[in-house]
């Protein structure tokens, strides 16, 4: 354990890791088309679009599609690994919340808590 947490250094790598995954994951979403197979776009009004003009969309390859599936079976690993940690059978079911959201807090790498400082002040 570090000396400024209660939280083994394994817990704390494996939760930083998961943050990076979920990182990795949105910002790969956000660069792929918007929907995985072909489909035409529409004109704002037609389908009540907040976005305005939809443009038609390509699909997602398959190397897309493999590497979405591959990103995703590595977040639900993780997170089984964080959640069955051997450290959360010595945390009281009344304290396990608030220990399980302070992980979170203390494990977010330093470019993600940048980020939602920028998001939050916008």
């Amino acid at each position: 354990m570090t000396a400024e947490s209660s939280f083994p250094d394994a817990l704390l790598q494996l939760q930083e890791r998961l943050h990076r995954a979920h990182a990795e994951h949105r910002v790969l979403l956000a660069a792929l088309p918007w929907s995985v197979e072909p489909m035409k776009g529409w004109a704002r009004g037609e389908r009540y679009s907040h976005r305005g003009d939809v443009p038609d969309s390509p699909g997602w390859s398959d190397e897309q599609k493999a590497t979405v599936d591959r990103m995703w079976a590595e977040i639900r690993e993780l997170s089984i690994k964080v959640v069955d940690h051997p450290h959360w059978k010595s945390v009281s079911a009344d304290a396990l919340v608030e220990s399980r959201m302070r992980l979170k807090r203390q494990a977010r790498p330093a470019e993600a808590v940048e980020a939602s400082e920028t998001v939050e002040a916008a």
